[in-house]
């Protein structure tokens, strides 16, 4: 028995309005909670690459993904992140002059941040903060970027979002940067309305 049922097309009449996320419908300040300008990867697929790859594909693969910074894995597992930053800089030149090698022929684990020395937030954390919770912690360690963790259904540590400074800086429609770290929230906030 066929259980299939036709489609018909319809003829579109008058305004109609674009379905957008909440999120994008209400103006986002300091004051809205953090979740709203974390990228929740339950959601959209992660920017990975693995060690192997070489920092030129690595560079090609963030324009491609229109971002600034990559989840690094080997054998499927968290190794580190890595940033345009990490891979425009001089630490690139520097090791490929070390090596005798070409610059084309480093790898991104050469030149990623490694995850002993990443630092996470907390998703059971982020859920009660604030954007400028955010903003304030991402200044104080003079990142632009911070991975949130969670545990699955079997009690294993996983990546569940990220926040981006640039990307807050957009979705509140100011200039955020890390060269003044701000002291409180309310300097923040001050900052924020200016």
């Amino acid at each position: 028995m066929d259980r299939t049922q036709q489609l018909s097309s319809h003829t579109i009449a008058g305004p109609v309005r674009i379905c957008q996320p909440e999120a994008a419908q209400r103006r986002l300040s300091p004051d809205s909670p953090a979740l709203d300008v974390m990228t929740d990867l339950a959601r959209v697929p992660a920017a990975i690459i693995d060690t192997h790859t070489q920092i030129g594909e690595a560079e090609r693969y963030m324009r491609q993904r229109g971002v600034r910074m990559l989840l690094v894995t080997e054998q499927g597992l968290l190794a580190g992140v890595i940033t345009a930053t990490d891979l425009l800089g001089e630490r690139p030149i520097r090791l490929a002059q070390e090596r005798r090698m070409r610059h084309a022929e480093l790898q991104v684990g050469d030149v990623m941040t490694p995850m002993s020395r990443l630092e996470a937030l907390l998703l059971h954390e982020v859920e009660h903060a604030r954007v400028s919770e955010v903003i304030a912690n991402l200044r104080e360690h003079n990142r632009q970027h911070a991975v949130v963790l969670d545990v699955d259904a079997q009690g294993r540590q996983r990546v569940r979002g990220i926040f981006s400074l640039s990307q807050i800086a957009r979705q509140l429609g100011v200039t955020l940067e890390l060269s003044h770290a701000a002291t409180s929230f309310a300097e923040i906030e001050e900052a924020l309305a200016h």
